[in-house]
């Protein structure tokens, strides 16, 4: 029988277990993964936002928030996986997420008031939804300066393909592969 569960690693959350929904293209990031994005990450997460335009299970957004984000937005177009969302997220208080349940790339072709500290940027794969989300994410205002985006992709994310979609000099700092998942993270590289 299939697992939909996914458990939180660390902070006031953790050990707290989550449920998913069966649903086409939805592969929440492995614990193991997780692990490590987070280990990247440990002295820049608390009192961040982040923006998760893709968030299916929303185990990324919720690991934050456990280890001291201060705040989550996340987009989901599927009405089941966002309605799942909502009964996951209800445990938070409301001032630490806020859902939306819309196609991303709609989403994020509004411009932005604030800016965000971090993207964890995990789409469906096949669907060539990186190098879009990319622009609309340096154009209109999602990012500043010291913004920081997690990649989830099915190929390797390259300096050029950064080049060629971000508005912003960038440098790949860490990059694995698990399987056929490829992840980095990346930092917005003020000029």
């Amino acid at each position: 029988m299939k697992d939909n569960t996914f458990k939180i690693i660390a902070g006031n959350l953790k050990g707290r277990k989550f449920n998913f929904p069966d649903a086409e293209g939805l592969r929440p990031t492995l614990g193991k993964t997780r692990e490590t994005l987070f280990n990247w990450l440990q002295f820049d997460i608390a009192d961040k936002t982040i923006i998760e335009p893709y968030a299916g299970s929303g185990a990324l957004s919720l690991e934050a928030i456990s280890r001291g984000a201060k705040k989550v937005c996340l987009i989901e177009k599927n009405r089941k996986v966002f309605k799942n969302l909502e009964l996951n997220f209800k445990l938070l208080s409301n001032s630490q997420y806020q859902l939306n349940n819309t196609d991303s790339v709609i989403f994020l072709d509004k411009q932005n008031i604030k800016p965000f500290d971090l993207v964890f940027l995990d789409p469906p794969f096949n669907q060539n939804l990186i190098p879009m989300t990319l622009e609309l994410l340096s154009q209109k205002n999602y990012l500043h300066y010291e913004s920081q985006i997690y990649i989830e992709s099915e190929f390797e994310i390259t300096p050029i393909l950064l080049e060629n979609h971000l508005e912003y000099d960038c440098k790949i700092r860490k990059q694995k592969k698990s399987g056929n998942v490829h992840y980095c993270l990346i930092s917005l590289v003020a000029i």
